[in-house]
C-alpha cells in the first residue's frame, strides 16, 4: 500500500471490516460440532437445530451488515478517485477477490476430484465439500454490487439517503410477495437489496449524510466532506431504537425466527434470502457502527492498538476463504483416530471443550496462512502485472463466475458426492475471462489502490 494510501485510509472502516472477518471464523468454529459413530464414521450436527436457544448467539455473530457498510465507504473512496473506466475499475476490484477465490477453489476441487478418484465415501464427501464452500455465499453477492458501484454512486450523489431508503422499501415489498404469494425467484433479488444498502449506506456514511458531514449527494456530481464528522449523533440512535425495535416486532410478533444464519428446515429463513427481519437487523448495526465510530476511532489512533489490529486486514482474504480447513485437519487427527473426547452434545462438558477447539484451530489457522505466503506473493505479482482486458470478457467473466460461485454456495464442492463438472469449468473461465489483458495494457496504475490481494483492499 502506497503511503498516500496509508494516510487517507479510516483505520474504523479497516477495524470494522477485520471484526467482521473474525467473528465469522469464530461463529463457524464455534457452531461445527463433530460426532465420531461407532463405526468410526464423523458427522456434524447442526448446533443451531440441534439446540435452538444457539439461535440468539446469531444475534451477535452475524456482523456482514459491518462488512457491507465498510465496503461501501472504501468503494465510494475508491471510485470517486477513480483515473480510469468504468470496466477497468471494476476489473481491478474483481480481480482481488476472483484470484484468491479461484485459487481456493481449483485447489478443493482438485482434492475432491482425487477423493472421487480413490472411492471416498460420496456421503463424506459432500459434507466435506460443503464446509469448505459454506461461506462463499458473500463473494457473488459483493461481486455484483462492486460492479455495481458506478451506477450505485451516481444515484447516490444525486438522491444520497433516498436510495438506500427506496432500496428498502423494495426489499420489504420483495419479501411479503415472497411470504404472501410464495412467488419463486423474487426473493433473490434481497441478496442484492437487504445486502445492498449496508453498502450503500457506506456511501453516506463516507460523505457525511450519516453523522453530519456536508457532503451528501447535491445533484452536482460534488462530494464534500470525509463522513467523520459527530454532528448527528440522533439518526445513529433511531437507527438503532427504530431498527432493533422492528426486528423485535417482526420475530416476536411476525412469521421470523430469530436466527440470522440459515437453520436446515426453518421456514421463513432470515438469510435464505435476507429477510425483513434481516434488513432491520442491518439498520440497527449501521446505526450502533456509527454510535461507536468515535470512541474506537480514538482507540485505534494509538498506534500499540493499530499495530495488534492491521495485520488482520492483510490476511483477511486468507482467513475468509481457508478458516474452514483447520476443522477437517482437526477431524483427522482426532476424531478419526479417536483420540478427542465424546462428551454428549451440547452438554456442558462438550461446551467446555469448546475453548482448546477453538484454540487448536486457531493455532492450525495461522500455520495455513504462514504456508500460503509465497502463494500469496505469486498472486501479488499478478495482480501489479494486470490489464484492463477486453470490456466484453469482463462481463462474460463476472456473470460466469458469479453464477459458479452461486452454485457452490448452494450445493458446495461436491454435491451428493460428485465433481461438479460445470460450475468447476464456468469458474476457471470466469476467471480466467476477468484477469485477461488486453494489448498494449499498461501495468495496474490505479492510486492509492494496493496490490495486496486481501478482502482489506478489495473491499
Amino acid at each position: 500500500m502506497s503511503r498516500a494510501s496509508r494516510s487517507t485510509r479510516d483505520r474504523y472502516v479497516d477495524f470494522l471490516r477485520a471484526w467482521a472477518i473474525v467473528l465469522v471464523v469464530f461463529g463457524h468454529w464455534l457452531i461445527t460440532g463433530l460426532v465420531r459413530g461407532p463405526g468410526g464414521e464423523i458427522s456434524a450436527p447442526e448446533l443451531l437445530a440441534t439446540l435452538p436457544w444457539t439461535q440468539w448467539l446469531t444475534l451477535f455473530f452475524q456482523v456482514m451488515p459491518l462488512f457491507f457498510l465498510a465496503g461501501g465507504y472504501a468503494a465510494g473512496g475508491s471510485w470517486s478517485r477513480a483515473g480510469g473506466g468504468t470496466a477497468e475499475w471494476v476489473r481491478r476490484r474483481a480481480v482481488r477477490l476472483l484470484l484468491p477465490a479461484g485459487v481456493y477453489s481449483g485447489l478443493v476441487l482438485v482434492a475432491v476430484a482425487v477423493c472421487s478418484a480413490v472411492g471416498v465415501d460420496t456421503g463424506t464427501l459432500a459434507l466435506v465439500g460443503w464446509a469448505m464452500a459454506m461461506q462463499f455465499w458473500f463473494l457473488p453477492v459483493y461481486l455484483l454490487l462492486s460492479a455495481l458501484t458506478p451506477l450505485l454512486y451516481a444515484a447516490h450523489l444525486r438522491w444520497g439517503l433516498l436510495v438506500p431508503v427506496v432500496m428498502a422499501l423494495v426489499a420489504l415489498a420483495a419479501d411479503a410477495l415472497v411470504l404472501t404469494a410464495h412467488l419463486p425467484y423474487v426473493g433473490l433479488l434481497n441478496y442484492v437489496l437487504v445486502w445492498g444498502v449496508a453498502y450503500q449506506l457506506g456511501f453516506c456514511w463516507r460523505d457525511g449524510g450519516l453523522t453530519g458531514g456536508r457532503g451528501i449527494g447535491n445533484g452536482n456530481g460534488t462530494r464534500t466532506g470525509n463522513g467523520n464528522g459527530n454532528g448527528k449523533p440522533w439518526v445513529a440512535v433511531a437507527m438503532v431504537v427504530g431498527g432493533g425495535g422492528a426486528f423485535a416486532v417482526l420475530v416476536g410478533l411476525g412469521p421470523f425466527p430469530v436466527s440470522l444464519i440459515l437453520v436446515t428446515g426453518q421456514e421463513p429463513s432470515n438469510t435464505n434470502p435476507p429477510s425483513a427481519a434481516m434488513l432491520a437487523w442491518t439498520v440497527a448495526q449501521v446505526g450502533l457502527a456509527l454510535l461507536l465510530a468515535p470512541g474506537l476511532r480514538r482507540l485505534l489512533g494509538r498506534e500499540r492498538v493499530w499495530r495488534a489490529v492491521r495485520p488482520l486486514g492483510g490476511v483477511s482474504m486468507t482467513l475468509y476463504l481457508w478458516h474452514m480447513l483447520p476443522v477437517l485437519v482437526v477431524a483427522a487427527a482426532f476424531y478419526l483416530t479417536g483420540l478427542a473426547p465424546q462428551p454428549g452434545y451440547g452438554s456442558a462438558g462438550w461446551w467446555a471443550l469448546r475453548v482448546p477447539w477453538l484454540v487448536v484451530l486457531g493455532v492450525v489457522l495461522v500455520g495455513v496462512v504462514v504456508a500460503l505466503r509465497p502463494l500469496e506473493r505469486g498472486l501479488g505479482v499478478l495482480y501489479e502485472r494486470g490489464g484492463t482486458g477486453r470490456p466484453w470478457a469482463l462481463w462474460l467473466g463476472l456473470a460466469l463466475s458469479v453464477a459458479a460461485l452461486t452454485r457452490f454456495a448452494a450445493q458446495g464442492f461436491a454435491y451428493e458426492g460428485r465433481f461438479p463438472v460445470l460450475p468447476a469449468l464456468g469458474l476457471a473461465v470466469g476467471v480466467a475471462l476477468v484477469t485477461v489483458r488486453g494489448r498494449g495494457d499498461a501495468t495496474n496504475s490505479e492510486s492509492p489502490e494496493s496490490s495486496k490481494g486481501s478482502l482489506e483492499e478489495a473491499a
